[in-house]
């Protein structure tokens, strides 16, 4: 009755080795460059085909990594929405947004390779379709959303919408490009991820609030 947990334990043990390894060849390498092969012999697997076993296709692989991090931010998130209520600020709902990622990267400590790699996955017009089915599964995220909303009414949809997108590309690269200096041991505007955060609501406070151009 022994063997099997023990046998359990070193599966976690080995998915867990494979997952936090991927997840840093793909930050530092795209994931377009790094095969399953690679990532199974340098996280110390004989067997090449580890990955496959474990987790399936590269696509299952992408899915776990994400899916390995979204708990800690979601729990975060829901904390702040409640927080948050019914606020009339845009900035408490932006700080929705940004906080909870920003937490969970600096729980990690230093290095960390999430922010990078949901960047490279980004790039990729198939892979990043598992982000966004991650973030439509968000109900704290989907809450946040509508509080934005609520604030802004007068913004036509086509404008929220363009600055939806915008938002989404300032919080994934800025975080990246903070995470890549700090991997490197790089100076960083910002003393800490709090920090950036709040620098980061900031700018898109201004986004959101910045005057629409119509022309005739």
């Amino acid at each position: 009755m022994s063997v099997r947990p023990a046998r359990s334990g070193r599966s976690d043990a080995t998915r867990r080795r494979i997952l936090e390894t991927a997840e840093r060849l793909f930050a530092e390498n795209g994931v377009a460059s790094v095969s399953n092969r690679q990532i199974s012999e340098a996280a110390g697997q004989g067997n090449n085909t580890a990955v496959g076993y474990h987790f399936g296709t590269k696509v299952d692989l992408i899915r776990a990594i994400v899916r390995r991090h979204t708990e800690s931010i979601e729990r975060r998130r829901l904390e702040m929405v409640e927080r948050a209520a019914s606020s009339p600020h845009p900035r408490d709902w932006i700080l929705c947004l940004i906080r909870p990622l920003a937490d969970h990267l600096d729980s990690l400590g230093n290095p960390t390779w999430f922010a990078r790699f949901s960047a490279q996955v980004m790039t990729d017009p198939t892979l990043r379709e598992i982000l966004y089915e991650d973030a439509l599964a968000s109900p704290s995220l989907l809450r946040t959303l509508d509080g934005l909303q609520q604030c802004l009414p007068e913004l036509p949809v086509e404008v929220r919408l363009e600055r939806s997108d915008m938002t989404r590309q300032l919080m994934v690269h800025m975080f990246a490009e903070r995470e890549r200096a700090l991997a490197e041991l790089s100076t960083t505007p910002r003393s800490s991820w709090r920090a950036a955060a709040e620098g980061l609501a900031d700018a898109i406070v201004g986004l959101w609030l910045a005057p629409v151009t119509t022309r005739p």
